[in-house]
């Protein structure tokens, strides 16, 4: 959302705004898995939240204070770096 509100496109006509936010989503994507691993919450945390067994277990787990921060940390500072410099992706 972040990529997509700094460079999307501000008309229907702007598709070279669009294929600058596309360059720049994939890079993220390449740069968030390549430092954690992966995309999916499920394999990042270990643990399936999309159901009730395993929202509670990551609840109880302390998952949520325990990695997610960092991995929000992650992808802000990934944001911070393409944002920063967002000419080359």
């Amino acid at each position: 959302m972040a990529i997509g509100l700094a460079h999307g496109k501000a008309t229907r006509e702007d598709d070279a705004a669009k294929e600058h936010t596309y360059a720049l989503t994939r890079a993220f994507s390449k740069r968030f898995r390549e430092r954690q691993g992966s995309l999916a919450c499920k394999e990042l945390i270990g643990v399936d939240i999309g159901t009730p067994e395993g929202s509670k277990a990551a609840a109880e787990s302390g998952v949520f204070r325990e990695k997610c921060p960092e991995l929000v940390r992650c992808a802000a500072e990934i944001l911070e770096e393409l944002l920063g410099r967002s000419q080359t992706p």
